[in-house]
């Protein structure tokens, strides 16, 4: 029994979601609720959610209030874990009430709900009124659709997380065959990239970024030559985004039995042969006809994002001073340069077609107070001017990037996603089952165990490029190389609580942690390397609150921030930091386990390097 909700500091609630044995209890606690369809079922049950939660939400807005403090988590008289987060004006609290999942995990699925939005909302989130309209749109109709879309992603999210070990550590899994990865960047630049940055009908819209999944698996990706740069963390949101489009079909497997029979008994796979028609187009070749390739689109006003997002990080900078009492700063090596800042500002303005006047009223504003001796000594005013401007340029966000004008939209016609569409297929048809079995054997323990005996699973990660290899673990009732069903589950959880474990640790400042469950010892590692391969020191680990950011990609960035953390006394060199999670028989020594954690670890360094874009 699970639920997730966002309200207001006016305990208004602006999303929610329940899994279905929750909903069926607070139906039972409003027995006066009718069953309802359609669009007139949504504000009923809003109307029960607020009744609900509308105690605890003003105890949490009271709190903080009161005395800048409120709950973090507690269990009610039922045995129900609530975990609740401050964002800004928005409270978050997550529920559950089957014992399946801890503090750590609500605050995480909070967190992960907190970056989608950022994802799918972009600048406007730093705007906490126009985030709240945005969030629970006045129109019934538009808010399902709103609360939908973020429903569907977060189950997604779910899933993943309980079943994929690529979002269990969230890092990318790429399906290691360099000769296929090659000739599939060769592929998208021919069929994607030039194909729909050379047509008509793209209307003034680029692809910048594309790739190929085979599932959750990343097989190429590429970048266009004046493309910005995509962050990992920005790569595995994509990742979940087509996966929640595209959810991976069962079917597709099934035709694939029999080579997943034979790849288990011989540890390889039998890359097959180009096709006489494949070879007469040039040979490049693709992925699974399931998920194809999920292009990044330039959009024409792309510009002024970047603009947006310079002046919002500015005043957002500005605003944190000035709310923590701090003087504004003249100097040339303050952040932001406020003489630069200014000129931007002005020039912005100029530029843009929209909101012109608004904008420039509260920019005039906030210089008469920020520029001025007279008023230099008012910072309540000078923050409240700060503010008003941050405002207006969410609002142009809003208007360009947020807002369809009547009878525009800023995407790919749908004839030529059609023809790009088709085209890919037809190149990846030959590929289809031999990646539908790579994808489900990707890395095999089979060509472990020879020189790691005692070895039963392992997760590398490079941190540095958000990077992961791993055997394949499946708890499919097929043969598996971990057997058939109960063994493959309960090996999954031992790896499951393991990573959790390491999370937990590396929070309070560890880098090592090895300790015996039962009849298997594991360990955790995580050490940082120049970019030869030498490795670097140990230094003493920040330790985070309870309630900071749960450890990862999705949830706040961690390993940036580290890398960042750590390279402040190593700025001459490039650092690149590594994580190895690994499980081995309880009978095998100690010392010959770490020696084989560092040996296994210079062997997976290198597959790490395969060129994948």
């Amino acid at each position: 029994m699970k639920c997730l909700l966002i309200a207001s500091e006016s305990a208004q609630v602006l999303f929610y979601w329940a899994d279905q044995d929750f909903e069926a209890r607070l139906r039972q606690q409003f027995e006066d609720l009718p069953e309802q369809h359609g669009e007139t079922r949504v504000p009923a049950f809003e109307d029960s959610i607020n009744t609900l939660f509308a105690p605890l939400l003003i105890s949490c807005i009271t709190l903080n209030e009161k005395i800048s403090d409120t709950y973090t988590s507690f269990i009610s008289e039922n045995n129900y874990l609530f975990t609740v987060h401050q964002f800004g004006e928005c409270t978050y609290i997550a529920v559950n009430g089957d014992g399946s999942e801890n503090e750590d995990d609500l605050r995480r699925k909070i967190f992960v709900l907190k970056k989608i939005i950022d994802l799918r909302f972009g600048l406007v989130t730093l705007d906490a009124v126009i985030l709240k309209k945005t969030l629970r749109p006045q129109d019934t109709e538009q808010r399902c659709k709103v609360w939908k879309m973020l429903q569907g992603l977060l189950v997604t999210y779910s899933h993943l997380r309980e079943e994929d070990q690529s979002f269990l550590v969230e890092a990318v899994e790429r399906l290691i065959h360099p000769q296929l990865c090659q000739q599939c960047i060769e592929f998208l630049d021919r069929y994607v990239v030039q194909q729909i940055n050379g047509s008509l009908e793209r209307a003034n819209e680029e692809v910048v970024h594309t790739f190929i999944l085979v599932h959750t698996k990343l097989l190429s990706f590429l970048s266009s030559r004046n493309a910005s740069s995509l962050r990992p963390s920005d790569l595995l949101s994509l990742i979940l985004i087509a996966q929640d489009m595209y959810p991976s079909d069962d079917n597709l497997e099934v035709q694939t039995d029999k080579d997943l029979e034979k790849s288990l008994e011989t540890g390889e796979f039998n890359t097959p042969k180009l096709s006489a028609a494949a070879q007469e187009e040039g040979g490049s070749q693709g992925c699974n006809l399931h998920q194809v390739t999920q292009p990044a689109i330039k959009v024409p006003n792309s510009q002024v994002a970047v603009s947006l997002y310079h002046l919002l990080d500015a005043f957002t900078v500005i605003e944190a001073r000035l709310s923590e009492g701090q003087e504004l700063g003249h100097s040339s090596h303050t952040h932001p340069n406020m003489s630069d800042l200014k000129q931007k500002m002005d020039k912005f303005i100029k530029a843009i077609g929209v909101l012109k006047q608004q904008l420039q009223s509260a920019w005039v504003d906030f210089k008469s107070k920020a520029f001025s001796k007279v008023n230099a000594g008012n910072p309540p005013d000078l923050l409240q001017a700060c503010r008003n401007v941050k405002s207006r340029l969410c609002l142009v966000y809003q208007h360009y990037f947020l807002l369809k004008p009547a009878g525009h939209s800023q995407h790919l016609t749908i004839d030529l996603q059609t023809k790009t569409q088709k085209n890919v297929q037809e190149k990846l048809m030959d590929w289809k089952d031999f990646l539908l079995v790579k994808s489900k054997r990707n890395t095999t323990m089979i060509s472990y165990l020879q020189d790691f005996p005692g070895l039963i699973h392992f997760i590398y990660v490079d941190r540095t490029v958000g990077h992961m290899i791993a055997p394949s673990l499946s708890t499919s009732k097929k043969s598996t190389e971990l057997g058939k069903g109960p063994l493959a589950a309960f090996l999954k959880n031992k790896v499951w609580s393991l990573v959790g474990m390491g999370q937990r640790y590396l929070q309070k400042g560890y880098t090592t942690l090895t300790f015996r469950d039962g009849d298997y010892y594991c360990c955790y590692f995580l050490w940082f390397e120049n970019e030869v391969g030498y490795k670097l020191p140990v230094i003493e680990l920040p330790v985070l609150s309870d309630d900071s950011a749960p450890i990862g990609m999705l949830t706040g960035d961690y390993y940036r921030k580290l890398l960042r953390y750590y390279g402040k006394n190593h700025s001459l060199e490039m650092i690149k930091c590594f994580e190895l999670f690994t499980i081995h028989f309880g009978v095998i020594p100690v010392d010959f386990i770490v020696q084989q954690c560092c040996d296994l670890a210079r062997r997976l360094w290198e597959p790490s390097r395969i060129p994948l874009f």
